[in-house]
């Protein structure tokens, strides 16, 4: 009797376990919001990419591109032309940083701006993320407006037309890419041209000096890092433009103050450019006004077309800037420049053709040594007959 009494109160409490369990698994359900107005407009479309107010996914590919290319291209070149106007002011070139400082807090502004005229303004990629990509960002801005202290700008531009071969680099290590031959070839012309137009910036520039060399080297190694790190947080947490604008740039606003600051060279820009107001904050308003408009359409071509892509399209934009800053300021010339701009534009051709091989059909060189074979036999035959 004590063993089916037993046997009866385990089968009791098994019936009460596989009902509890059972029960469970019958009450599970998921919450979703009443209103559809409560929820994110990222949540409800994860392709929604707005600039500047316009909504990009409305559009196709083909359209999404031109118009980011567009804006890449016309607000980049009137950047450029303004960051060379202002270190054209005479002593002006040692106070590098404090000018990337006025750019941060100008473009922390339009990003505050920007945000509030959004409807979702949560933010969703982590602060410690945005710590990282903030002093990142400094170190690209930094470093590559504090070299035009040291070089024309031209070798300063031509320097960043290689940002591709730091930027394969970091895309194989962080997020485990892999590139064909033809990108492997697009670094190395790139590489070659590089070499050459600094060989020749070395011989006809009066005002060479390495170090600004090692400070463009160390801002494109930031850049490369920085366009595999925000392409991989927004697509990871899908985060707007204008979000990655505000935090990054206000977290590096206050990193290069405090830096400024620790330095002591926070007071001597600042009574120079109280001296010319004109020249230095109001160019720089421009210069950052142009260039938080230029920013937005690169970080839509990094989210919808991936960082490689986005290179390419300002790498093209700054061979550009290289014409028209030997058009509208004069420095020395000569026709080296002019080979090794070609050496680089052929890299970034050969990158292009690598992204659109499916398309772009060239013909290899087995496929041309057969058709010369099958040429030379068909008019051998025809002279036999």
């Amino acid at each position: 009797e004590q063993k089916e009494n037993n046997s009866n109160t385990e089968c009791s409490q098994l019936r009460i376990m596989d009902l509890k369990f059972t029960s469970s698994r019958k009450y599970i359900s998921i919450s979703v919001p009443a209103k559809p107005q409560t929820m994110s407009p990222h949540i409800k479309s994860a392709d929604d990419v707005v600039v500047l107010g316009m909504n990009l996914s409305k559009f196709n590919k083909p359209t999404q591109f031109f118009i980011c290319v567009s804006g890449v291209f016309m607000f980049y070149l009137i950047y450029g032309y303004l960051q060379e106007l202002i270190f054209s002011v005479e002593g002006f070139k040692p106070f590098g940083w404090y000018l990337t400082l006025v750019q941060f807090g100008f473009y922390s502004i339009f990003g505050l701006i920007e945000l509030q005229l959004i409807q979702d303004k949560r933010r969703r990629i982590p602060g410690k993320t945005y710590m990282i990509i903030a002093f990142l960002t400094v170190g690209t801005m930094g470093l590559s407006n504090t070299s035009l202290g040291y070089l024309n700008y031209p070798t300063q531009v031509i320097f960043k037309c290689c940002k591709l071969i730091p930027v394969m680099i970091g895309g194989v290590f962080i997020q485990g890419k892999r590139y064909n031959i033809a990108d492997v070839s697009a670094a190395l012309c790139m590489s070659l041209g590089l070499i050459w137009f600094t060989l020749a910036d070395s011989t006809v520039a009066p005002n060479f000096n390495l170090t600004g060399v090692v400070l463009i080297s160390l801002a494109l190694c930031a850049d490369a890092v920085i366009g595999n790190v925000q392409e991989k947080a927004m697509k990871l947490h899908n985060g707007s433009n204008s979000e990655m604008v505000l935090y990054s740039y206000s977290i590096g606003f206050v990193y290069i103050l405090f830096g400024l600051t620790c330095t002591s060279g926070l007071s001597p820009a600042v009574t120079f450019c109280s001296k010319h107001p004109v020249q230095t904050y109001g160019y720089a308003f421009l210069f950052s006004l142009t260039g938080y408009f230029g920013i937005s359409f690169v970080l839509a071509l990094i989210k919808i077309f991936g960082a490689l892509l986005a290179v390419t399209v300002t790498t093209g934009r700054k061979a550009m800037t290289i014409v028209l800053s030997f058009l509208f300021f004069a420095k020395p010339f000569t026709l080296q420049y002019v080979w090794s701009g070609l050496l680089v534009v052929l890299g970034i051709f050969l990158n292009v053709y690598s992204k659109n091989m499916d398309k772009i059909k060239l013909p290899s060189l087995h496929g041309l040594w057969k058709q010369r074979m099958e040429e030379r036999k068909t008019r051998t035959l025809s002279q036999t007959v």
